[in-house]
């Protein structure tokens, strides 16, 4: 198996959550398998996730932003864990991309302004979503809650994206949350 390089993004503002714990079972597995691991946390990071003037004006990038992008262009393989709030990503979340994926970093528009080209082409990415909700229900009442991610951010900028929904974990037993881990450790030995 070629060892990967593996940009791991913890969605989740907090990390004392089940989602952390799946974090941890992927690092775990994809240690055992010596692929190279880079974290994000974005609860941990410095930075403020309004963009005040949309792209008009680019806002000074912070610190832990620019770890961050260098962190996701060092990557072959990109992995994101969130919880679904509200059918989508948390705020905070969706502030780091609004920060990060810059024209000129994830992205660079033709000048008839008709199409664009994705800058971090050639690599993938595998999102997972928990929810409360079993992800069938979920996906009954409220439709398809990964487009955001999956297309308008990830296939945007070049990412070839999977997306693999958790759940329910409301109410989780310790079994089958240690049943969920062990397939997280499947995944990340595999690099997917």
């Amino acid at each position: 198996m070629t060892k990967k390089k593996i940009t791991i993004l913890l969605g989740h503002p907090n990390k004392d959550t089940l989602t952390e714990y799946f974090v941890e079972q992927y690092v775990r597995g994809a240690m055992s398998a010596g692929h190279e691991i880079r974290r994000i946390n974005v609860g941990d990071l410095q930075f403020d996730p309004i963009l005040h003037k949309g792209y008009k004006t680019i806002q000074e990038l912070e610190p832990d932003l620019k770890k961050a992008q260098e962190d996701i262009k060092w990557c072959d393989h990109f992995v994101i864990f969130y919880p679904t709030w509200w059918s989508t990503m948390p705020a905070l979340l969706k502030g780091f991309f609004d920060r990060v994926w810059l024209p000129g970093f994830a992205f660079h528009f033709h000048k008839s302004g008709y199409w664009w080209d994705g800058l971090l082409k050639g690599r993938t990415a595998r999102v997972f979503v928990t929810s409360d909700t079993p992800p069938i229900i979920a996906r009954i009442i409220f439709g398809d809650t990964t487009n955001e991610i999956r297309k308008g951010i990830l296939w945007f900028a070049g990412f070839r994206t999977y997306v693999k929904k958790i759940g329910p974990c409301k109410h989780i037993t310790p079994t089958r949350a240690e049943r969920y881990g062990k397939m997280l450790q499947r995944y990340g030995r595999c690099a997917k």
